[in-house]
């Protein structure tokens, strides 16, 4: 298969998938793009030669660049190995925070925190009615929120405004580490 072929392969696997997760119709989508639907069908089954301007309307209409709809389709699953998990250092250096999801949703964090003994990690507060989970995988961590203290033991989960004023800390002799989870909005 040439280049060629496979771009009009991409682009149409992509535009079905893209599609068929908006929920739209062939019809909904080409109304939308505001182009023929007969010209989105070409596209679709791989024979379209779509031009730049049209590749603009579709990417507008689903929400995605242009690059998405010619990319090599992305797989549903992505392993990300240990050593290429992203994380950042805070606390001088202490604490180690991992982003445990590799695609950005916006409110929504899930990560893994180490705590050397003693260190203590300011939490910053999140969305306005976030509302966020914490699980002690190993030792015990101290969480304020609010100016109280609450001791979270390994197995523990605690549940807490996300939005308010909290800090982590690890009050044992050894490394201490949990999961947060930070859902963006109130659970009923």
């Amino acid at each position: 298969m040439n280049d060629i072929s496979k771009i009009s392969r991409y682009l149409a696997d992509n535009l079905i998938e893209l599609r068929h997760k908006k929920n739209f119709s062939q019809s909904q989508l080409a109304s939308l793009a505001e182009i023929p639907r007969s010209t989105l069908t070409n596209l679709e089954s791989g024979s379209g030669n779509p031009s730049l301007q049209n590749l603009a309307k579709i990417s507008t209409a689903l929400q995605v660049g242009i690059e998405e709809l010619l990319s090599r389709p992305r797989n549903e699953c992505e392993l990300v190995p240990a050593g290429q998990v992203p994380h950042e250092r805070r606390a001088n250096g202490r604490v180690k925070v991992f982003k445990l999801v590799p695609d950005k949703v916006k409110g929504l964090d899930v990560d893994r925190i180490e705590i050397e003994p003693g260190a203590t990690m300011g939490g910053h507060p999140h969305l306005t009615g976030a509302k966020e989970y914490f699980t002690v995988l190993n030792g015990e961590i101290t969480i304020s929120v609010a100016g109280e203290k609450f001791i979270v033991k390994r197995g523990d989960v605690f549940a807490f405004p996300g939005d308010q004023s909290h800090s982590y800390r690890n009050t044992g002799s050894t490394q201490a580490a949990g999961i947060s989870i930070i859902i963006p909005v109130a659970i009923t």
